[in-house]
């Protein structure tokens, strides 16, 4: 690894890590606004849409809108994936506990692996498997614990947003000069959509509106922006394996102001996976083995 590549990999560690970070407080905000999940999803996808644009205005980067000219169905994938991903987020934590839908969405490094190698023909070190290996094993564990419970359906809610996130992942990673701030704005637009239907925007309290500003205003954009940057620098996979981190903080932050506990094969799982991502992550800066470079952008 040449020490641009180094430098490279390092910056992608601490945005990837500043991203996840400020993501943590995302399920708590959710369960803060207290009211129903299609009303979170439209007025979070407004907020975030209306925030992006407003900062792109006077920031005088509107033109970075053209991104859907120049690059066309790709770019109109990635931001339809990603509203729905963010859709797909809070209708699981309304379905299940915090910590399983983020000990779930974890898994979204085993999919990102193989999109990667399917779609990217990127090799995967074997420390990431091996991570990856792990990691599915807890999200096991994980369902174990909802056998017999109403909480599946949020479960596996969660599972096809693994899914779905990963596939994002790797797609950034295919167009790594791909504009983020027009595709997060144009996201929340899907994101509202989604939920337009079902939803009654104007019948909340102002408590409600308040949280759902703070999460569609500032938290979520900030967030989204810093995880696609992450994705220029790191492959996809270990982009995933980062998202492991909001395994520990979303939980934490739920139970410290909510006082939601952690069911038992949720910590034994989740232990599991934040062992995955602390080894990989030690090892991936200790011994480098050369970062694979993003081809030039093909017709999807």
């Amino acid at each position: 690894m040449t020490t641009q590549h180094l430098v490279d990999h390092r910056q992608g560690i601490t945005i990837a890590g500043i991203g996840v970070f400020v993501l943590s407080f995302d399920a708590l905000l959710v369960r803060l606004a207290g009211t129903d999940a299609f009303n979170v999803a439209f007025w979070r996808g407004s907020f975030v849409c209306l925030s992006m644009l407003v900062f792109m205005l006077f920031s005088g980067r509107l033109k970075e809108f053209r991104v859907y000219r120049e690059h066309g169905i790709a770019a109109l994938v990635v931001t339809l994936l990603y509203g729905i991903n963010t859709a797909l987020f809070v209708f699981s934590v309304s379905h299940t506990k915090v910590a399983n839908t983020v000990v779930i969405l974890s898994s979204s490094a085993f999919f990102a692996a193989l999109f990667s190698w399917f779609i990217l023909r990127e090799k995967v070190p074997l420390r990431t498997w091996v991570a990856i290996i792990v990691a599915l094993s807890g999200v096991l564990v994980v369902f174990a614990g909802s056998i017999g419970l109403t909480d599946w359906v949020g479960d596996l809610i969660a599972l096809i947003l693994a899914i779905l996130m990963g596939l994002t992942l790797t797609l950034l990673r295919r167009l790594p000069n791909l504009p983020k701030m027009p595709v997060v704005a144009m996201s929340g637009v899907v994101t509202a959509l989604l939920a337009l239907g079902f939803a009654e925007p104007l019948s909340l309290t102002p408590t409600s509106y308040g949280w759902l500003a703070v999460m569609g205003l500032v938290q979520m954009p900030v967030a989204s922006v810093m995880l696609m940057m992450a994705t220029k620098f790191l492959p996809s996979p270990e982009v995933s394996l980062f998202l492991l981190i909001e395994t520990v903080l979303g939980p934490i932050w739920v139970w410290l102001v909510l006082n939601e506990s952690v069911p038992p094969l949720t910590l034994v799982g989740g232990t599991a996976i934040l062992g995955a991502v602390f080894v990989h992550s030690w090892l991936a800066l200790v011994r480098p083995k050369g970062r694979v470079e993003a081809p030039t952008e093909p017709p999807l």
